[in-house]
């Protein structure tokens, strides 16, 4: 094991990710298995470095007295005067006009250190892709370190430490910049073991892989009682009333031709964001055709008298069907992941302990060929068959109830979750920058989430009115309406200007908005909807979720189960989102906090 050359708490210089510019910082820790430092910058950013990358501050005296030195024929005198003063003028002579000796010098300077790229690592710059919600923009470094300079006052050593000129790029310096990404293509990939334990760690992500499925098969029961009331337990059922063979054949069906529909050739092929190793995936968008395609089959089958109600019959078997499939499919994800390259390990998903990275998941983008499990989870088979499970609930309650068309109720629940949908299905390039797709690994959590929970417990309203009829009138479902549009207007507003922030920070639409640079090379919006609240889409979705369960009215809170998890979840992401954001931006986050002090709730929280 090579010895240590930087002990903890010493002042170094390191160069900054992705550029051969070095700036102080200080040693916090090092690690015995990746043989990387971990340092902090001035701002609080941390980072992790290769020893090639860092040097002593020592080294970067001014080279006068170096040369003097050790130059024989410095010493002798036989070099003229005229070139040692501008070496040695300590950036006097940086200015517009610098002088051929300064530039050669520099040129010099370059030709003799050796670049050696840094990995982005586990907390470099890009880990996130542009996630969490506070929006960045991606400029390029070249820019932003001049912003630095006078947002995080530690630009001083931009004129000191600079290897090449900080003005119009010269051929040397195209070249310099060449030869450190071809550097970045073939330096090793090291993953390093998740440090930081979301959900209470071992124990919770252990607890968690229970208490999930334990909580839908709970709610499920209790929208079949009666008495549907919190502390009225549902007795436990019997084995037939919870596995069906030709059920879990039905799932496979309908999995299965969702992953058909997902492989055809129609929609756009676009990039994702940049992984760790540079790389780009592409993902075809074509979630709305699959969509469609859906609606054509289920309406066919309709007009061949095929009842839904089926689904309605056999709920609590479909989602038993569900679980059983996304244990069996994280088994698969999690024995995947240990033949996978560390460089496409999740971030948050490597502990190296078995339970909790089966839960969070191991690997970030698991393929088959071209075929991305996680992208497809995450708005197919649950995302679109949490729509269809609407309508046969709208038809059993029509059925049960004996009534000739469906509540006024059951309208406003099916129509709400609809347009959410189908905004998430024609905007599907967005989901490309969220946490799920650049950060989360695929493991159970996920796969659970996305195959359970949102098609089963994200239309417990409207499995609910098929037993418990709600009236309400028409000036309140008017009120209830522009509650939903006020949360969806607020919801739709902020993604896409997220988005737009995101994909093109230079569009003249944004021209109007102001932003904070910070030394990871982004910048966090202060105006438009993300100076409002530091997470406005968040705002939008609880509102989305209050308008959701109020046509259910207020006889019991079941209904409500959706809201009252959602707000505990989104606020939980927002905790995560601010360490996270913390640990990137250092002292910009909390000048950012400062300008927005309002994290979901505006004079509220």
């Amino acid at each position: 094991m090579p010895n240590r050359r930087f002990a903890a708490g010493e002042v170094v210089m390191g160069r900054w990710p992705g550029s051969v510019l070095y700036y102080e910082v200080q040693i916090t820790s090092y690690n015995d298995l990746t043989h990387f430092y971990t340092v902090q910058y001035k701002d609080g950013t941390e980072l992790e470095l290769r020893e090639s990358d860092i040097r002593s501050v020592s080294s970067f005296k001014p080279r006068k007295s170096n040369s003097s030195s050790s130059s024989p024929s410095r010493r002798s005198g036989s070099r003229s005067r005229s070139r040692s003063p501008g070496r040695s003028a300590k950036g006097k002579r940086r200015s517009s006009s610098q002088s051929r000796e300064s530039r050669d010098e520099k040129k010099k300077t370059v030709r003799e250190t050796n670049l050696t790229l840094l990995k982005l690592n586990e907390n470099n710059t890009s880990r996130y892709n542009g996630e969490p919600d506070s929006t960045e923009r991606n400029d390029t470094s070249y820019k932003i370190l001049q912003k630095v300079e006078s947002e995080l006052e530690i630009g001083h050593v931009l004129d000191q430490y600079t290897l090449h000129p900080r003005r119009q790029k010269k051929k040397e310096e195209i070249f310099l910049e060449q030869r450190v990404f071809e550097t970045a293509k073939t330096t090793e990939k090291v993953s390093t073991q998740t440090k930081e334990l979301e959900f209470g760690g071992r124990i919770g992500a252990f607890c968690m892989i229970f208490f999930l499925p334990a909580t839908v098969f709970y709610l499920l029961l209790k929208c079949k009682q009666e008495d549907p009331s919190v502390m009225n337990f549902p007795p436990l059922p019997a084995f037939d009333s919870l596995w069906e063979t030709r059920v879990f054949g039905v799932f496979l069906l309908w999995f299965f031709l969702q992953a058909l529909f997902s492989l055809l050739p129609v929609g756009k092929v676009v990039e994702g964001m940049p992984l760790l190793n540079g790389r780009r995936l592409q993902y075809r968008i074509n979630g709305f055709y699959a969509f469609v395609l859906t609606a054509a089959a289920v309406g066919n089958s309709l007009y061949f008298e095929i009842e839904l109600h089926y689904l309605y019959d056999h709920f609590l078997q479909f989602a038993v069907s569900a679980a059983i499939f996304s244990v069996l499919l994280s088994i698969y994800l999690y024995a995947r992941s240990l033949k996978a390259p560390k460089e496409e390990l999740s971030p948050g998903g490597n502990s190296g302990n078995f339970v909790y990275d089966f839960f969070i998941g191991r690997e970030l983008n698991p393929r088959i060929g071209n075929f991305d499990l996680k992208y497809f989870c995450e708005l197919r088979p649950g995302l679109i068959g949490w729509v269809f499970i609407n309508l046969a609930m709208l038809l059993a309650e029509m059925k049960v109830q004996d009534r000739n068309e469906p509540s006024l109720s059951m309208i406003l629940v099916n129509s709400f979750q609809l347009l959410y949908v189908v905004d998430a299905l024609w905007n599907e390039e967005a989901i490309l920058t969220t946490m799920d797709i650049t950060h989360d690994g695929f493991g159970f959590m996920l796969a659970f989430g996305d195959l359970v929970w949102i098609p089963f417990v994200y239309s417990l309203q409207a499995f609910y009115l098929v037993n418990h009829p709600s009236e309400i009138s028409w000036p309140i479902a008017s009120a209830i309406i522009i509650l939903n549009i006020f949360g969806y207007y607020i919801f739709r507003g902020a993604n896409s200007q997220k988005n737009a922030f995101r994909r093109n920070p230079n569009d003249p639409k944004l021209a109007h908005l102001k932003c904070i640079p910070t030394a990871a090379g982004k910048s966090l919006l202060v105006t438009g909807w993300w100076g409002l609240v530091r997470h406005p889409n968040y705002l939008g979705d609880i509102i989305m979720a209050l308008a959701w369960s109020l046509p259910c009215g207020f006889n019991h809170i079941l209904p409500y189960f959706y809201m009252i998890y959602f707000t505990c979840l989104l606020i939980h992401r927002e905790a995560r989102d601010e360490h996270q954001c913390k640990k990137k931006y250092g002292l910009a986050w909390e000048r950012y906090c400062q300008r927005v002090p309002y994290r979901i709730f505006p004079y509220i929280y």
